[in-house]
């Protein structure tokens, strides 16, 4: 390793102990991003098992590694517009904490961006605006470069009342009811 490619690694480590690391991904082109922490893999896009009698936002669950999941489209959740999924649309597999319970879920967003360190200072409390994502589920904006990125709150958006029951629900009923 050569002096450059120690200072790059001394700056890494140095961010990561200043900052907070996020995922960025897109939705409509617009940038959002999580925690990095709770992001557990990337997935390309691949077909989903429908369950039904699901809301229009659930695409179904997936097998991972033996583990049935439940995955969400971010953009029937926010009604975006729908599109066609293509090759950069991507399944984010996340962990969610709900009540000291882990959890693993997918959501599908149109393409993943970058990793971001961001330090405190740089962040923004969120406007309270009415629109798609209600404001509960940012945690704040950060200016960078030419554009806004919004910072989600996973734990809330996947907890939300309206999420948590519906998805809870659904599938502990289709699990029941496949195994009587």
């Amino acid at each position: 390793m050569n002096v450059g490619q120690a200072q790059d690694r001394d700056n890494i480590i140095a961010g990561d102990i200043e900052g907070l690391q996020y995922l960025s991904f897109f939705l409509d082109n617009e940038e959002y991003a999580i925690d990095i922490l709770r992001v557990q893999e990337l997935r390309g896009w691949v077909p989903v098992t429908r369950v039904p009698d699901m809301p229009d936002y659930l695409k179904g669950v997936l097998n991972l590694r033996g583990t049935i999941i439940p995955v969400v489209d971010l953009r029937r959740r926010f009604s975006l517009p729908e599109v066609s999924y293509g090759p950069t649309t991507v399944v984010i597999v996340i962990k969610v904490i709900c009540a000291d319970i882990e959890r693993v879920m997918g959501i599908i967003v149109d393409a993943v961006a970058e990793t971001y360190i961001f330090n405190q200072a740089e962040i923004q409390p969120s406007p309270q605006v009415g629109g798609s994502i209600s404001s509960d589920f940012i945690t704040g904006l950060v200016a960078h470069e030419d554009r806004m990125i919004v910072l989600m709150d996973i734990d809330a958006l996947m907890n939300s009342e309206e999420m948590a029951v519906k998805v809870e629900t659904h599938l502990s009923e289709q699990v029941a009811e496949q195994t009587e």
